[in-house]
Order: C-alpha cells, then structure tokens, then sequence
C-alpha cells in the first residue's frame, strides 16, 4: 500500500525489452534506496512495481504486459520524469488517501488553468471508471493523492496547490497528455459488496 504523497521525482535511465515485457531502470535523487531490499515495492508513477536490482542511485524493476497495456509505461522514453514512492511501512504516516499501485486506466488531462496560486485541472476518465470519481472523493494521477473537486459525467476537475505543483511531475503535464489513474479503492469495495446483495 501507499499514500499518494510522492518522495521523490525520478528519471528513466534504461528501458529494455525482454520477450515482450519490458525491464526498466530509474534513477533516483532524494529516495533513499537503502532501506530497500530485492522484492520491496515502489510506486512509479502510481505504478506498483517490484524492485528486481538495486544500485546505490537507481532500481530496476521488470513490467508485465498487462501492466504494459493497462499505464502509461509503454509510452515513457529514457529520460521521462516519474513520481516515487516507497511502500507504506507499518507507523508511517497516512498523508493521502490508502492508495493500491493498482492502476485503473488511463486519464487525459483536457483542460489546466490558473486558479490563484494553484493550477486547476480538467481529466477526462474512461467511461467504466467514471462511476468511481465522486466530490471530494479521492483519486491519484500518476501516484499522487488529489481531491476531486467537481465530478461530472467522464470528467472531474482536481486543484494543485504550489508544494504538489512544485515536489511532482504534474506541473509539467500539457492538455492531451495521458496519465495512470487509480481511483479510490474503497469505491471499489463498497460497488462489490452492494453488488454482492
């Protein structure tokens, strides 16, 4: 599990394709790799993925074709900024919202605009994730923890205050753009249990 509050923003130094997965290697700056071990899960970009090899500034991680066809990875090039966070530890602080690392679908930001000193951001959801989104709910885009402040229809809007704008890859993000999204897990939970009768 994660919270959503991003630790660090990283690069991708290597992508490697291998029989038809892909390893790919990301370069860290603030993360501090030393209390991660071979099997520990970080989150990249609201990804979950397994660390399979450590260096002392960098981690590499194998991803599935599922995990190919369901995120953004199969977009990212060498070189891509990515949002980091380590997995929750047990008395760790719950800053965000409980986050899974189990991306739902693909958004796409449609509008961004100046709202004071914050940014306000339009996301258009796919049609079968739009149920999950509720004001003031919570979602994550690529991994970091927002509030939804309007919902309607496939869109919601999301306001980003200047600390996230400043410490996550969103303030780089242009209209068009695609981004992981993962919508609240206890939505989730409760839509199977009501279904269950």
């Amino acid at each position: 599990m994660f919270t959503g509050i991003i630790q660090d923003v990283g690069r991708i130094v290597a992508l490697e394709a291998l029989g038809g997965d892909t390893r790919l290697t990301v370069g860290v700056d603030r993360l501090d790799l030393s209390r991660t071990a071979i099997g520990d899960s970080i989150a990249v970009a609201g990804v979950c993925l397994t660390a399979v090899a450590l260096q002392p500034r960098a981690f590499s991680a194998d991803v599935s074709r599922e995990t190919l066809s369901l995120t953004t990875i199969g977009d990212w090039r060498v070189g891509r900024r990515v949002n980091l966070e380590p997995a929750l530890r047990a008395g760790d602080a719950l800053g965000g919202h409980l986050v899974s690392g189990h991306v739902d679908g693909v958004a796409e930001i449609c509008e961004r605009a100046d709202e004071a000193r914050s940014q306000r951001f339009r996301i258009r959801v796919p049609a079968a994730l739009a149920r999950y989104v509720a004001r003031k709910g919570s979602v994550a885009l690529d991994g970091v923890s927002l509030t939804v402040n309007a919902a309607e229809q496939q869109e919601f809007e999301v306001n980003l205050v200047p600390h996230t704008l400043a410490v996550t890859t969103l303030a780089g993000l242009a209209v068009g753009e695609r981004v992981n999204l993962e919508v609240d897990v206890i939505a989730r939970y409760t839509e199977r249990l009501l279904a269950a009768g």
